[in-house]
């Protein structure tokens, strides 16, 4: 059994189409038709059910694939690991995030970090909470950036900062020139929010539990942007954190002055999964980047 044949069963596997596949692997139909029949032949069994120009992954097929993709990981992750010991300055980090930290806060750090080590590059993710979790684990993720929450090993968590979130409200509006407000005063009015499954939107719906109020949800968005811009054409209020999707020209931002309204973002990591040099050297940036500002808020103080 030779490597290219793996290589080759995999990607007609993955495929399931023989022209297609021969492409993809820039081989001829035929050549790749005699390399499955060998690897058929050494293995004694088919691994493709044929149907006139359809080719499917049977039951041994699907089983041999799972070994075939372990196989080729374990490989890869060889390389990676080697190539990284040569050279700990390069190298690839696969990083989540929550939606919200698109616009700003994730741009700024890749960009900060990139001017000591250019090198490494990035694989980005943006995904709710639950999910970048379960990519933790399988391997998918090396780090993740996310809101506070309860967290089973082998999963890490440590907090990086605080964001204060405000009412927002149209500039125009009657309330536009208040500097706080009680959150318990607006239990009569409509709301724009995130869709449920955010971490955003989690965290919302517990603030507005703490004042007893079940707020009227009149729109729900994918994205900051597109909250603030219901707000922005009068369509309801919203909570949300400071940020360049907060336009000062259309846009009013208040303290809410009833109840402690923030979000708490932190890092995640698995614990005892191999993370790469290149991971390590931007774990340790963001860990610095975030205990320096801290200081300078205190000093500030």
């Amino acid at each position: 059994m030779e490597w290219q044949q793996l290589e080759y069963f995999q990607k007609l596997a993955n495929i399931q189409h023989m022209t297609r596949a021969a492409e993809l692997l820039s081989i001829s139909q035929p050549a790749l038709s005699r390399s499955i029949a060998r690897l058929e032949d050494e293995l004694g069994v088919p691994l493709f059910e044929r149907q006139g120009r359809s080719i499917i992954l049977n039951r041994y097929g699907a089983m041999f694939l799972k070994r075939v993709n372990n196989i080729m990981q374990e490989y890869q992750d060889g390389l990676h690991e080697i190539q990284e010991l040569v050279d700990p300055n390069r190298g690839e980090v696969s990083l989540g995030f929550l939606h919200t930290l698109g616009t700003n806060v994730v741009p700024d750090l890749i960009r900060l970090f990139r001017k000591e080590f250019p090198d490494i590059h990035f694989q980005l993710i943006q995904n709710h909470t639950h999910t970048q979790l379960k990519q933790l684990k399988s391997g998918e993720l090396d780090l993740s950036l996310l809101a506070a929450m309860e967290v089973e090993k082998p999963i890490q968590w440590t907090e990086l900062w605080r964001d204060e979130l405000y009412l927002i409200v149209p500039i125009y509006h009657p309330l536009a020139m208040k500097k706080s407000i009680a959150l318990k005063e607006l239990a009569d009015e409509s709301f724009i929010l995130l869709k449920k499954g955010y971490a955003l939107r989690i965290t919302v719906d517990e603030i507005f539990e703490k004042v007893g109020i079940t707020p009227k949800i009149t729109f729900v968005g994918d994205e900051v942007g597109t909250v603030a811009g219901f707000v922005a054409n009068g369509l309801g209020f919203s909570l949300l954190p400071d940020g360049e999707e907060i336009n000062p020209r259309k846009i009013a931002k208040i303290h809410i002055s009833d109840v402690k309204c923030e979000r708490i973002i932190g890092m995640a990591w698995a614990e005892g999964r191999y993370l790469s040099p290149a991971a390590k050297q931007f774990q340790k940036f963001i860990l610095d980047f975030f205990e320096a500002r801290k200081k300078a808020v205190k000093e500030h103080k």
